[in-house]
């Protein structure tokens, strides 16, 4: 092989060529593809199929960030007035607690960055390749130049590819070329110089397959793609941040700028009362230090990165932030059928021939009709029926087990002829595939073309009514007999009878002609229908019910048959009274929609027979209704709703790549109770936030409120600017993380979804805000008028009482936390082992700084005695008990007044 770069491109023009002349410079067999031994062999040299699209955060950056905050610039402005004052002792101490501040913001900062980054590496895109002449499933980075690509529609390419095989392959091009209408592959060699978006012959990286199926060597891997050529020009882009984040984000902003204006007030007050300006303007930048939230973004951050990190412990994948806030608000949630709510363990149950009904006995390895076996070999109807089945299918069992590779039901159907002792690889070489059309959702249906004898056979699967649509006859033992009306409404009432019985019914046709190039779906002759069983997961239920709770209706959109789509959603309750259904045919355009149109289908349970079109008008409908939309998907015509819905959500184990790309969640084990974790999981992380964000402003407001109010009233300052700063580090930090680790309220899922447009604090939270932080200062400043009249206490000793009052008087107020109709014992803060963990953490640091000579001569803090103690105690316990009386008074009020308890809390 010549190599021509230094990465993975080791043929040039490969679109000029002819594709046997590039298969011979690879060295490689589309039969077989590429040994196990070679492949590695290869990736050695090549290495790894990557780009260099989003690089490592460097430590030393997230490191030099924390120097750019606004705390870093007012601590060393406070360090800068203690040295021009002569005041060593102090200004070193401040520059302590400007290498702890940093270092606590770089390390938080850089484990939520490390796990974000951790998170999406869960999401690597995964290549089907054939290898030593079986298909396999393979992470999309161990590609390497010579591998066979099989191609499906829902693919997302992740290497440059030749084209061998193309059947109805069409790509989307715009990631390289702007293009948004869908290009028409071949596998014919093109001009040697012309554009990339005239390569008909090839299918680049990180271009996705529309339509069709198709085949392709792999001849540029890595940042030897045309995709890996753009991104040199463009390899780091600013992550988007999510509404949350800006939200947060603003509310620091204007917070920073209320306290500036509030601690310049405090200072200027104090020196026009008479205190010394050197100390007051130490202080004042203190307070600022204080009462500025700069860890509202970073825990926020933890928040978000730890919920996401939980939901990716239960199969829910998610990488967009902004995904975390619409789970908590979603309203409706628009789910499939197959997978989702039932198994996705199909098998063939029935088929309904010319002949009669027949019975799949898979654990006897035999067909019966009635009492009676059926031999394939000697039915030609039953033959002709499972020869469809198994031709006409892109999936592969392994040798031995269940299992294969491809989609589910194709799977169901090969084990089907398995039965029969009709293998897949067996049957294509009596019966060589020269052609394939591609499975169409609009027509329903897809065809391949066999070579037979002199001339060629066409077999055909689909949905019923498309099958039947096109079949002009119908088998019989005789030969073909005309398929007139009397029959085709037979067929359709059995159809019917099928879905009754939960049945996914499809139909099968064939026909034989002497070319390969004629429409494959004229003049069919109709062979017969097939039952597939795919049971209703037992876990669906319980979640249906869990979101009927949560105030969320579950509607389902399948392209399966109304009675089967009827069959299950009453099965799995999901609605309490008659399901009711609507079938795609009977819906009409957003736009020409009578409110009373609208209304209905708004109330509607079902939608069946649905179009990709369709999906997009009905999320239009909804969310036209004020609804939050959460849709699931997994094909590549899903891929449009998924993106417009407020929340898409794709299958991991048979969605399609184009699906998982367009989706902002993904779910691994693509089961619905996963969706309902994850919602819990995004109210829980949401709730979070409001938490520790009310805690940390509440507890900087009464700081703000006892330098503030001491001065307007002429008592001596209650708190020293160093203590000030220990009380930063100390009481704020480690609560506030210790909240936005919770593992949220049990009946989390027994309120409503909360309002989107509502902000982090709404009118309910400022005021708690408000409340306690008055509280925690009157009893601080209540304690310190107590060590003055009843103590005696002057100077540091007086100042030792506020400052341990104010201290752990915010320690407990963590406990206010809880919800009102949460147990006062029993709930999710008392239950948080990181609260614990931050109380025993804060109170150990505390009385270091008490009874640490060193530590308390700096602080200028004296160790109270026994009436000192029983003072702070007493005083500090005032704010968390004056909050469970609050929150007792709220909860007796909401029963006394009959408010439902599903009534979301501020």
């Amino acid at each position: 092989m010549t190599k021509n770069s230094d990465t993975g491109h080791i043929i040039k023009a490969a679109h000029a060529k002819q594709a046997e002349q590039v298969l011979d410079v690879l060295k490689t067999d589309p039969a077989s593809g590429l040994s196990e031994q070679e492949a590695v062999q290869r990736r050695a040299r090549y290495g790894p199929n990557m780009l260099r699209m989003r690089k490592k955060a460097e430590a030393w950056r997230i490191l030099l960030n924390q120097f750019q905050s606004a705390v870093v610039l007012l601590l060393s402005a406070a360090a800068c007035v203690a040295f021009i004052s002569g005041q060593w002792k102090e200004g070193l101490a401040v520059a302590v607690v400007l290498v702890i501040n940093t270092l606590i913001g770089f390390a938080t900062e850089l484990k939520a960055i490390r796990s974000m980054e951790a998170l999406r590496a869960l999401g690597a895109l995964t290549t089907r390749v054939r290898r030593s002449g079986h298909d396999v499933m393979i992470e999309a980075q161990d590609i390497v130049p010579g591998d066979i690509v099989v191609l499906e529609g829902g693919d997302i390419v992740t290497a440059d590819l030749r084209l061998i095989e193309a059947s109805n392959l069409s790509c989307d091009e715009s990631t390289l070329t702007g293009e948004s209408t869908p290009v028409t592959k071949t596998t014919r060699p093109t001009a040697i110089h012309i554009a990339v978006a005239d390569m008909a012959s090839m299918a680049f990286k990180g271009t996705a397959i529309t339509r069709g199926s198709g085949l392709g060597v792999v001849c540029a891997t890595g940042m030897d793609t045309e995709l890996g050529r753009i991104s040199k020009l463009v390899e780091e882009a600013a992550p988007e941040k999510s509404p949350l984040e800006k939200q947060i984000g603003k509310l620091s902003g204007q917070l920073i700028q209320a306290t500036l204006v509030i601690t310049v007030m405090i200072a200027a007050a104090g020196i026009a009362t008479g205190k010394d300006p050197y100390l007051m303007i130490e202080a004042a930048i203190a307070l600022a230090v204080a009462a500025i939230p700069e860890g509202l973004p970073i825990v926020a951050t933890m928040a978000l990165a730890r919920g996401m990190w939980r939901m990716a412990k239960h199969n829910a994948l998610i990488d967009q932030l902004s995904a975390v806030e619409t789970l908590g608000a979603t309203t409706v949630i628009f789910t499939d059928k197959t997978g989702t709510l039932t198994e996705n363990r199909m098998m063939l149950d029935q088929l309904w021939l010319p002949l009669g009904e027949v019975h799949v006995d898979r654990d006897a390895g035999q067909f019966l009709a009635g009492i009676d076996t059926l031999d394939p070999e000697k039915n030609l109807g039953l033959r002709q029926a499972l020869m469809s089945c198994v031709l006409c299918n892109n999936a592969e069992l392994y040798d031995a087990g269940q299992d294969g590779t491809g989609d589910p039901m194709e799977i169901a159907l090969l084990l089907a002829g398995r039965v029969a002792g009709m293998e897949h690889s067996s049957l294509l070489k009596q019966l060589p595939k020269t052609g394939e059309v591609a499975f169409d959702a609009e027509i329903k249906m897809m065809a391949t073309i066999h070579k037979a004898k002199n001339q060629f056979s066409v077999f055909v699967k689909g949905a019923p009514e498309a099958v039947l649509d096109h079949a002009t006859h119908i088998f019989s033992e005789g030969g073909p007999k005309k398929l007139d009306q009397e029959q085709l409404s037979l067929w359709h009432k059995r159809t019917d009878e099928l879905a009754r019985r939960g049945l996914r019914v499809l139909a099968v046709a064939m026909k034989q002609v002497k070319d390969n190039t004629v429409l494959p779906y004229q003049n069919l002759v109709f062979l017969g229908l097939l039952g597939l069983h795919d049971p209703a997961r037992t876990d669906v239920p319980e979640a249906i019910r869990d979101c009927h709770r949560a105030g969320m209706r579950v509607v389902m959109i399948t392209g399966d048959h109304a009675v089967t789509a009827r069959n299950i959603a009453e099965r799995i309750g999901l609605t309490g009274e008659n399901v009711t259904v609507i079938e795609g045919r009977h819906l009409s355009a957003p736009k020409d929609l009578t409110e009373d149109e609208r209304r209905k289908l708004i109330e509607t349970d079902v939608f069946a027979r649905v179009s990709p079109s369709q999906k997009l008008d009905l999320i239009t409908v909804f969310q036209s209704a004020g609804e939050i939309v959460a849709m699931t998907g997994d094909g590549v015509n899903d891929a449009p709703a998924l993106k417009k819905a407020d929340i898409g959500i794709a299958m991991g184990l048979r969605g399609t790549q184009i699906a998982r790309e367009a989706a902002a969640m993904v779910l691994q084990d693509d089961a619905f109770p996963t969706i309902v974790e994850a919602i819990r999981e995004g109210r829980i992380i949401f709730r979070n936030i409001q938490r520790f964000v009310t805690y940390l402003l509440s507890c900087n407001l009464a700081e703000i409120l006892v330098i503030g109010l001491a001065i307007i009233v002429g008592l001596p300052l209650p708190l020293l600017p160093l203590q000030i700063l220990f009380l930063n580090l100390v009481t704020d930090v480690f609560p506030a993380f210790a909240l936005g680790a919770g593992e949220g309220e049990e009946d989390i899922l027994g309120r409503p979804p909360r309002n989107p447009k509502q902000p982090i604090l709404t009118q309910g939270r400022w005021a708690t805000i408000i409340t306690h932080g008055f509280v925690i200062t009157l009893a601080t400043l209540g304690a310190l008028m107590a060590a003055h009249l009843w103590l005696g206490l002057e100077g540091d000793s007086a100042v030792t009482i506020s400052f341990l009052t104010l201290a752990f008087a915010q320690l407990w107020h963590v406990f206010n936390m809880r919800e009102a109709n949460a147990g006062l014992i029993l709930n999710d803060i008392t239950r948080n082992k990181f609260v614990w963990g931050a109380l025993i953490l804060c109170t150990s640091l505390l009385l270091g700084a008490t009874y640490l000579p060193a530590l308390a001569d700096i602080l200028h803090l004296v160790p109270p005695d026994r009436s000192g103690w029983a003072l702070i105690i007493t005083m500090s316990v005032v704010p968390v008990l004056s909050g469970q009386i609050g929150k007792a008074a709220i909860s007796l009020f909401r029963q006394t007044d009959k408010i439902s308890k599903m009534k979301p809390l501020d």
